[in-house]
């Protein structure tokens, strides 16, 4: 099958290092602490945050930070595939932690001793790249919970297919069964927070995907400032500052 044609293009009509189209709200769960919807493409996540708090499980609590939990889940509507999923399958369950962890290296935890954060993350809309997709909407719900942070985290993917490099594969690229990267960093720290790789490469090409994929969450990182300090300008605008 050819992803990418003659002419350069790819099956959705985007250059081979072209990202989809990035969207954001912040505030859309008014009960949750920080909330936010986050979309690559066809690609649609909301999450929502809730802490800190008291722990719920007293033998969970750590007395020098705080427990991060998480939940990842995906709405039955979310693919063409109309299967009922059981809620804690295996897939999930993989998700759930690997978002965690990257969470956690953001997370200024100490701060925040003997309490807990909740962050759930639901997929409503599949299309490849769902899990930078949760990860981006993740951290925008974390700034809006005013949790604080030692850096945003940002994440994207990058791959490898008809020996070309292409960046922020949607479902059909992702689902060709070529090597692909998916990148978690802290941009300002210049950091890696996730790397996962499905598949095997040769290192030069594995080099040049990983930069297209930081590449990638760098004009995220980018994206999610201006969306943060829009977000503020309207702040200040309501209170008369």
């Amino acid at each position: 099958m050819e992803y990418v044609n003659p002419e350069g293009l790819r099956m959705d009509g985007r250059r081979p290092l072209e990202m989809r189209q990035l969207r954001a709200e912040i505030g859309v769960v008014s009960r949750a602490d920080g909330s936010a919807v986050f979309e690559m493409g066809n690609t649609k996540v909301i999450a929502a945050v809730y802490g800190p708090r008291e722990v719920q499980v007293k033998s969970q609590q750590i007395n020098d930070q705080a427990v991060v939990r998480c939940e990842y889940s995906m709405a039955n509507f979310s693919t063409g595939d109309r299967m009922r999923k059981p809620k804690h399958d295996r897939r999930s369950t993989e998700i759930s932690l690997v978002i965690r962890q990257t969470m956690e290296a953001c997370i200024l935890t100490h701060l925040m001793p003997r309490s807990q954060i909740d962050i759930f993350v639901q997929v409503l809309q599949a299309d490849g790249g769902t899990r930078s997709a949760c990860i981006n909407a993740a951290t925008l719900a974390l700034a809006d919970a005013g949790i604080p942070m030692r850096d945003l985290v940002t994440s994207c993917a990058a791959g490898y297919l008809n020996s070309t490099p292409l960046l922020d594969l949607n479902y059909v690229e992702d689902s060709a069964g070529g090597p692909d990267v998916t990148v978690g960093i802290l941009p300002k720290l210049d950091k890696v927070t996730l790397l996962q790789m499905d598949a095997k490469l040769p290192m030069d090409t594995f080099e040049t995907v990983m930069q297209l994929a930081i590449e990638g969450c760098q004009a995220v990182a980018n994206y999610i400032r201006e969306i943060l300090l829009e977000n503020t300008k309207q702040l200040e605008v309501r209170r008369g500052v």
